[in-house]
């Protein structure tokens, strides 16, 4: 009887510690988006390690390797799109990672780079996965299809189906 019970113990508690730091990390990564889709910044440092690094193909000129370059990102995006949130739509953890699949939407009524003002919508899905060091976010690969973001934005024509 003991070693059965033991057994169940260990059986029902084992996953639990593993599982308990997965949700911590989606539950790091679910504030961060909070924050910033609540434009609460400067409280990114409670969720974000002062050295994050950001990698995008998306955007090979944009260069973060702190939490004040984040920032600064976030607030140029901000400028381009005031009313951007980002919606996620599937999220997950597995050791020190999280990956989130998600919409970005918003409208483009400030300069964005080199485009002017569009006035038009975006709904843009993006994935990301982000890595968790010491209970904060400090590696986050991110990528979109930046043809569906410009064309959506006017900012190009469609691409033909030929």
């Amino acid at each position: 009887m003991f070693i059965r019970i033991t057994f169940l113990l260990v059986l029902a508690l084992a996953p639990w510690s593993s599982f308990a730091g997965e949700n911590q990390n989606v539950e790091t990564v679910k504030t961060m988006v909070e924050l910033i889709n609540q434009r609460d910044l400067t409280s990114l440092h409670t969720v974000v390690a002062n050295d994050v690094v950001r990698h995008s193909g998306a955007t090979p000129g944009v260069v973060v390797t702190s939490l004040d370059e984040f920032v600064a990102f976030l607030e140029t995006d901000i400028a381009a799109i005031p009313d951007s949130t980002q919606i996620i739509e599937m999220i997950f953890g597995a050791d020190d990672k999280v990956a989130v699949f998600a919409h970005y939407v918003g409208t483009q009524t400030g300069q964005m780079g080199p485009f002017l003002p569009s006035g038009k919508r975006i709904d843009l899905p993006f994935i990301a996965i982000l890595r968790i060091e010491n209970d904060k976010i400090a590696e986050i690969w991110v990528e979109w299809d930046n043809v569906l973001a410009l064309t959506q934005l006017g900012h190009m024509p469609p691409p033909s189906s030929e």
